[in-house]
């Protein structure tokens, strides 16, 4: 058994998560087979629990929410992760979670909306300024060539990157041209009106991970192929998708999974789909899964 730090879990990259993601949507695995994340409370806050079994290997992450710890100086989101072998379940190496999930967030986004991506030099817009956001534009970079890559944040004084803030003229601007438009903020109502958005924009969500919270507004969703890792997951999940159904713009069967967005290319056709894309993502046990087996893979190999 061993223990990969932070440095080591990163050093995988980008593009090699992509492609373990990928690798498994085009597998026999079906993320509709996954277990749901289980909360468990405690005294101060509580664990999350995602475990996953793929091919020939296990795991399970386990994440600690402690709201009081900002007050601490500690943060208030913490993981590790266990990977064992599938047969015998024996333990076979623990990672840094956190590390993992900076990781295989953005992984998941890309290697989804890859089938949708024009072939050309993109002009992308990140929404939010954390390590998520920045995450989805080295991701973006691993597998496609960025033209012009724009920040939109609440308050540009506020963050060390350069950024525009949201609602601006240059805002809207950046929005209207992009042909890639990632949101990953703590947001609970729509960053902004989609109608600024071209009609070919692809547009990724990853911020929201509960029922009553969205980034998008349901006029998107509404207009768009709507990609979602799991249907009953985003159902229950994903605030843009739970909330554009109670809206009537959208049902259950409207949904795309991943897998059958990334096995077909987009389309049955293998070209890419017509009109706007939306993938909206909430993480899955799978996923940590696939990129924490890649993490060690390579650190085993000579």
């Amino acid at each position: 058994m061993r223990y990969v730090g932070a440095e080591d879990v990163l050093a995988l990259g980008y593009r090699a998560a992509i492609e373990a993601i990928t690798d498994a949507l085009r597998s026999d695995f079906d993320p509709a087979t996954d277990p749901a994340r289980t909360a468990v409370g405690t005294s101060h806050g509580q664990f999350l629990l995602m475990p996953s079994e793929v091919g020939a290997s296990a795991g399970v992450k386990v994440v600690t929410v402690a709201p009081d710890n900002p007050s601490r100086g500690l943060p208030r989101i913490a993981a590790a992760y266990l990977l064992f072998d599938a047969e015998t379940l024996q333990l076979q190496a623990i990672l840094d979670g956190t590390a993992l999930t900076t990781l295989r967030t953005p992984a998941v986004s890309v290697a989804a909306i890859r089938p949708a991506l024009p072939d050309r030099p993109l002009d992308v817009v990140v929404v939010g300024s954390g390590p998520q956001a920045a995450g989805h534009a080295a991701a973006l970079a691993a597998v496609a060539e960025i033209d012009r890559l724009s920040y939109l944040v609440r308050d540009p004084s506020r963050v060390a990157l350069p950024s525009v803030a949201l609602g601006s003229p240059e805002a809207r601007d950046a929005l209207a041209s992009a042909d890639v438009v990632v949101c990953a903020t703590s947001a609970r109502k729509p960053l902004f009106d989609s109608a600024l958005l071209r009609g070919d924009a692809v547009v990724v969500a990853v911020g929201s991970h509960e029922p009553d919270a969205r980034e998008l507004d349901t006029a998107l969703l509404s207009r768009a192929v709507v990609v979602v890792e799991d249907a009953a997951t985003a159902l229950r999940e994903a605030g843009d998708v739970v909330l554009a159904v109670a809206d009537g713009a959208l049902t259950g069967d409207d949904l795309v999974p991943m897998r059958t967005f990334v096995r077909e290319g987009g389309r049955p056709d293998g070209r890419r789909p017509e009109g706007r894309v939306v993938v909206k993502t909430v993480g899955m046990a799978w996923q940590d899964l696939v990129v924490a087996d890649a993490v060690v893979s390579r650190l085993a190999t000579p």
